[in-house]
């Protein structure tokens, strides 16, 4: 990157990502980082007794999720996913 590229602070990233998780999440695809699986998230094997809940890829077990509420926060990590693929309507632009 050079200095002349020029970039915006991540607060416009406000839009796009309040567009992404207005949409049920359940019906997004995952991969497994661990085993390559992409399969949804529905498929995924949620305990709900641990400090949050914790999502485990069917195939192999290993935790592809976890997502935390606290009073003020919700935190989710997805270190175990290579990525979450979003279903969206057409876009009217």
């Amino acid at each position: 990157m050079t200095d002349q590229q020029q970039y915006v602070d991540g607060n416009m990233l406000a839009g796009p990502m309040r567009e992404i998780f207005a949409v049920d999440l359940t019906a997004a695809m995952q991969k497994c980082a661990n085993c390559g699986s992409t399969k949804p998230l529905a498929a995924t094997r949620v305990y709900a007794h641990a400090p949050g809940l914790v999502a485990r890829c069917p195939s192999c077990e290993e935790v592809v999720m976890r997502l935390v509420r606290t009073p003020t926060s919700a935190w989710l990590d997805l270190r175990g996913a290579v990525f979450l693929r979003v279903p969206m309507p057409p876009s009217t632009l």
